[in-house]
């Protein structure tokens, strides 16, 4: 019973490339996407990798898909609604198959006091929320969560040190 079901549910995905072409556009004129979105999209709906290319070169011709166009947007939503740091920003645009150059030009744009701000934005709402006993295990804590976001290391140590004050005992990192 159930594979009868994943059978039609398979067959209704599968598109032509004239109806993949027409999703395409609807979705990006919604949402920016990039031409890895589109392939992946693309081989879901069941085209082979030619017809995917044609549909994907229209798209990229009428420009309903640009590449440095989605980066510049991924890097400002990332930045500003997530907290994002530049190095986490670049693995996920590489995982998106976005070109280094690309990638490049577009994390040029960040405002370096910009970034900085929002990383101390970040660590003092994160010191608010996290348990710890001594100023040491603060530090490393927002040191941690700092990396994590993606942002450079000597700008997370500055950034937690400025909010933890008393760190005679954790000057060593």
């Amino acid at each position: 019973m159930q594979s009868a079901e994943l059978k039609k549910t398979r067959e209704k995905r599968t598109k032509s490339p004239e109806q993949a072409l027409a999703a395409l556009m609807r979705l990006c004129a919604r949402a920016e996407k990039s031409e890895g979105d589109a392939r992946r999209l693309m081989r879901s709906w069941g085209l082979d990798g030619q017809q995917a290319e044609a549909v994907l070169a229209r798209l990229v011709r009428e420009r309903f898909i640009d590449d440095s166009r989605y980066a510049e947007a991924f890097v400002r939503e990332k930045l500003r609604l997530s907290g994002w740091g530049a190095y986490k920003i670049r693995t996920a645009l590489q995982r998106k198959g976005i070109r280094r150059e690309v990638i490049d030009a577009a994390l040029r744009q960040i405002d370096p006091s910009l970034q900085g701000e929002r990383l101390v934005e970040q660590l003092s709402r994160k010191a608010r929320t996290v348990k710890y006993t001594t100023s040491y295990e603060l530090k490393t804590k927002l040191i941690r969560y700092g990396l994590s976001l993606g942002y450079d290391y000597e700008a997370v140590l500055d950034a937690a040190a400025q909010l933890v004050k008393d760190t005679d005992s954790c000057d060593d990192f």
